[in-house]
């Protein structure tokens, strides 16, 4: 496939809703799409693109198609629910629950953003190319439609993109509508089978019970949230303390942010290289730091190190307003 929207070539406006097991494989061949978004460069739409596509296509149920799913132990297939699964760190999860500590000594209900405004947002991205070390550093700007009904613009690694708006029943993740959010559950194992199922059905089964996928699928959906600038009160913290629980989550010590602070990562093993992408904690404090990604040239033949963190934010009227 040379992009994510080929997941999408099949769309079919008539046929026949799908069944819970195909709408099932339908949302994890979307996650595995959006799992390796950063390896596409060139035309092809960024990662934040790619989840809106995805998350409207979930919710609808309109995706066919089968998947094809790496187990973390690269055999392709998942787990039985209760066998072989990986357990939660409790490193990870000391690290985690801290992060949730420190918001809630740090947080106060933020002015909640109206369906007809924009959520700015600028983050810092440095990235290093890792055969030669050579280094650059992007300031990236976005202008988020909070009810998606208008055109956003947003930057990636200095490029301009525009969104367009969201046709009917459309949306993206994660919510910015605040009402959409105010509705996310601040349970931790609640908020993380309500971002699973997405609104498709009534998930109650207990945490321990998600295959491999879903509990990689969890921690990703859960990362995606915590890059939302502005959450209700207790959202945030709520989200560190569900990743906390899901199975598969490891530390990696000893790593450096964006701004070349040392701090601990926080990565899932659910993928054949659970160190390429991960959340950077104080070590101490456990405030939350920034994200490393990873991303591969078009070619294949250049591979790059990026670190960022978001630096402003606020809620403003229109596309290229500054709080």
């Amino acid at each position: 496939m040379n992009d994510e929207l080929e997941l999408l070539r099949e769309w079919d406006a008539d046929a026949a809703p799908l069944t819970g097991q195909a709408r099932d494989r339908a949302r994890h061949q979307l996650l595995n799409a959006m799992a390796h978004a950063d390896q596409r460069t060139g035309t092809s739409p960024g990662r934040r693109h790619v989840l809106r596509f995805a998350a409207a296509a979930v919710v609808a149920t309109a995706v066919t198609g089968t998947a094809v799913l790496m187990g973390t132990d690269g055999s392709g297939e998942g787990s039985a629910p209760g066998t072989s699964s990986p357990r939660v760190e409790i490193a990870a999860a000391t690290v985690l629950n801290g992060a949730a500590a420190w918001e809630r000594k740090q947080e106060k209900e933020p002015v909640a953003p109206r369906d007809d405004q924009f959520i700015y947002s600028k983050r810092i991205i440095k990235e290093t190319e890792q055969k030669t070390g050579k280094v650059k550093t992007y300031t990236d700007e976005m202008w988020d439609s909070v009810d998606v009904s208008k055109p956003s613009l947003s930057m990636e690694l200095g490029r301009e993109m525009w969104e367009e708006p969201a046709g009917k029943g459309g949306g993206v993740w994660p919510p910015r509508k605040w009402s959409e959010l105010k509705r996310l559950p601040h349970d931790p194992e609640k908020l993380i089978l309500a971002i699973i199922s997405m609104g498709s059905r009534t998930d109650d089964r207990l945490v321990g019970d998600l295959d491999k996928t879903e509990r990689f699928e969890a921690y990703w959906l859960l990362g995606e949230l915590l890059k939302n600038p502005v959450l209700p009160e207790g959202l945030r913290p709520a989200a560190y303390e569900a990743l906390a629980v899901v199975p598969g989550v490891k530390t990696i010590p000893g790593v450096k942010d964006s701004a070349g602070r040392t701090g601990v990562g926080i990565a899932h093993t659910g993928r054949g290289s659970s160190e390429d992408k991960y959340l950077i904690f104080d070590p101490s404090s456990y405030e939350f730091l920034g994200f490393r990604d990873e991303r591969i040239s078009a070619s294949g033949k250049r591979k790059y190190v990026q670190l960022s963190h978001v630096v402003d934010w606020g809620i403003v009227d229109r596309v290229k307003q500054r709080p």
